[in-house]
């Protein structure tokens, strides 16, 4: 071998090459970079995954590499999962016979799902986490070690972790070799990589306990799962722990229980939300707002029913790609009392429905089928295109009861959904309307902190139907569009739909958490399937495509979003209740009310607090029921024309003419202004590393 086949090459962030000798490891280029470096240095990427320093760096051509130090997103996931071994090595030590699960890193921090003889609780949290601060203490490395499956098996079966031996005979039975990582006596499966001292973990806390099954099959044990999180300083960790706090705070279930928006009721069933008076005010708003835009950009409204035979879905794909997630069809009572004459079966019916010997109806998972059906009604011109259909459609979906919460993960919803049948030519134009729709949504919502995903196909998934062809061009078209934004975005193989890709806005809200909300995607696939076509100028028959789009998204996960993002309090457009009239007295009542007549005539939705109460526990019931303006009425004022006006955000105006103090709420209110809280700081990002096997 070569002076040079013996050398490893690096290529380093700034382009430059550097060899070392073979056998070199990420610590020792590292080392050769400088002892500034080395003493920083958490773990490393090469070639784009995240390795230990540890790593020993392949012969061959040159290498990627660059060293992770605690400002690096990745590296933070790195400390967090060798974070989760010593908790659950610390578990261990404090309860003998624990079984170990998994333990992955998450969005925020990390859990490890344990089986346990006796169940944990929060008030096992201070002496695991006394254990925790012990071990590591001990700064005992993280020690990597090989194995074959069969010897990894057989460890296992040593250690009596039959939840470890299950997976490796199951989940890695093609895997020729495994690796482990040691930590004293602690002993786990575990792909890595981890940090080279337990002593980066710089802060963490145990947060809470879940039930989880085994591999998330219902039909298998419930295991404990342990959720936690860890920083690099105590700093971090305490902002972290705030913004749970506040999250809390603004829970939308709480607030939405609190303010008497919406309603969720097992007789009528979970996911099914029952709007109320004052949340039906702000989705008629949110609706009314974005119809306004809709008209401008010449959308024609439609209806379609909320059910659909079977043939239309599959069709389209929806059934039964997305049978698990969808309610059962419903069947012909006269059929099906002749299938199960026949004996037919659950499996039986399932084959007959997913092959189309038998038909049925769908509560409809997509809107699109019946958009597209009502572009199929009529032959189509050129000259018509682009035909923008809009509805407010509702779609259901049967998601596990696990997963429901509140308005954010329901079962039945409501998109502000759009279907634009376009020629090739119009593609581009009209995906950068439907992205101007979402910014105009996001600004009148104060949600400036976003950014854009282009969701692509995997390329190794047999998920994904149509032509590669048609799959370029599609996704050609997003990454243009999404480059107009003047706005970075990220490309993410693997999260478009089956029939496109799709453009998505990532917000940030004011606490720093991300919400995925508004979408846009392109479709040159389900036009192909339904056969759709238009006659263009040649008088020839061709294909248009298909945009989907939806600025809101799902409205009941738009208005969740905003409870929390707005901590309860609307802006004043939005609000149920914009402005609440107190009287000092019973003397002011007369007064009041005429006042209060003004203010309806004007279009403002106002209440009144007429009792005979002190005017001080008047006022807190209104802070409570977060009203943006309180207007106070005393004896003086009906002398004066006067009222005084107390603003949520700004408190007390002082005294003002009634039209002064009308013309202010108009103007707020036609200007959709939005006077948003003190954000918090952001959390330092992390990227979730892949820990597990």
């Amino acid at each position: 071998m070569s002076v040079v086949e013996s050398q490893v090459s690096i290529q380093l962030p700034d382009g430059s090459v550097k060899q070392f000798p073979a056998g070199a490891t990420c610590r020792d280029v590292a080392a050769g970079i400088g002892a500034g470096l080395l003493k920083a240095a958490v773990a490393a990427v090469v070639d784009g995954v995240v390795v230990g320093l540890d790593y020993v760096l392949p012969l061959g051509q040159p290498v990627a590499l660059q060293i992770l130090t605690k400002k690096d997103p990745a590296a933070l996931g790195v400390m967090r999962h060798s974070c989760a071994h010593v908790m659950a090595r610390a578990i261990m030590r404090l309860r003998q016979g624990t079984r170990l699960a998994f333990g992955p890193t998450i969005e925020g921090g990390f859990y490890y799902d344990f089986e346990l003889a006796e169940p944990l609780t929060d008030n096992d949290f201070p002496a695991i986490e006394a254990e925790m601060r012990r071990l590591i203490a001990l700064d005992e490395p993280f020690e990597r070690l090989e194995r074959s499956l069969d010897e990894a098996i057989q460890l296992c079966q040593d250690l009596d972790q039959p939840l470890k031996v299950e997976h490796l005979q199951s989940g890695l039975a093609e895997h020729e070799q495994v690796s482990f990582y040691r930590q004293g006596e602690f002993l786990d499966l575990c792909r890595g990589p981890h940090i080279p001292s337990p002593k980066w973990i710089g802060a963490f806390k145990l947060l809470s306990i879940a039930g989880a099954y085994w591999k998330g099959d219902q039909s298998r044990q419930v295991l404990q799962r342990v959720y936690a999180t860890a920083f690099f300083t105590q700093e971090d960790l305490d902002a972290h722990l705030q913004r749970i706090e506040e999250a809390k705070r603004r829970d939308h279930r709480v607030l939405g229980r609190q303010l008497g928006l919406f309603h969720i009721d097992d007789m009528v069933g979970q996911g099914l939300i029952l709007w109320t008076p004052k949340g039906s005010i702000v989705r008629q708003e949110l609706q009314d707002f974005i119809s306004q835009h809709l008209k401008r950009q010449g959308y024609s409204q439609v209806f379609t029913p909320h059910v659909g035979k079977l043939d239309l879905y599959r069709t389209s794909g929806h059934f039964p790609y997305y049978q698990d997630s969808q309610y059962p069809p419903l069947i012909d009572r006269d059929q099906l009392a002749a299938l199960a004459e026949e004996g037919c079966d659950c499996a039986k019916l399932s084959d007959l429905m997913k092959s189309g010997d038998i038909d049925g109806y769908l509560l409809k998972p997509m809107n699109c089928p019946h958009h597209i059906k009502i572009y199929q009604s009529q032959p189509r011109s050129y000259r018509e295109l682009p035909l923008r259909l809009a509805e407010f459609g509702t779609v259901y979906r049967f998601e596990q009861s696990g997963e429901l919460g509140g308005l954010t993960r329901v079962r039945g919803f409501t998109q502000d959904d759009a279907h634009l049948f376009v020629r090739p030519d119009q593609v581009a134009d009209e995906i950068r309307g439907c992205l101007e729709l979402v910014k105009i949504v996001f600004a009148a919502m104060g949600m400036e902190d976003y950014h854009v995903r282009v969701g692509l196909r995997d390329p190794h998934s047999d998920k994904y139907v149509g032509s590669d062809e048609n799959w370029q061009q599609a996704e050609a078209a997003c990454r243009e569009a999404a480059a107009t934004l003047g706005k970075p975005f990220s490309e993410e193989p693997g999260e478009a739909a089956f029939y496109g890709p799709k453009i998505d806005f990532v917000v940030r809200d004011c606490i720093g958490r991300h919400w995925q909300l508004g979408t846009v995607q392109v479709d040159y696939n389900l036009p192909e399937r339904f056969d759709l076509s238009y006659t263009g100028s040649d008088n020839r028959p061709h294909r248009p495509i298909m945009i989907h789009r939806a600025p809101f998204g799902s409205m009941e996960r738009f208005v969740g979003v905003l409870i929390e993002h707005f901590a309860g309090v609307f802006p004043l457009w939005l609000a149920p209740e914009q402005v609440r009239l107190l009287t000092v007295s019973e003397k002011s009542v007369d007064y009041a009310q005429q006042v209060e007549a003004e203010f309806r005539a004007a279009g403002l939705r106002v209440s009144s607090d007429y009792r005979g109460e002190k005017l001080g526990g008047k006022i807190r019931d209104g802070q409570l029921e977060k009203v943006p303006y309180m207007v106070i009425i005393g004896p003086r004022d009906a002398e004066a024309g006067t009222v005084s006006v107390r603003d949520r955000h700004e408190g007390d105006l002082g005294a003002m003419p009634v039209a002064a103090a009308l013309q202010r709420f108009v103007d707020e209110i036609r200007e959709k202004r939005v006077r948003q809280v003190a954000q918090l700081a952001p959390p330092p990002e992390q990227t979730v590393v892949a820990n597990e096997y």
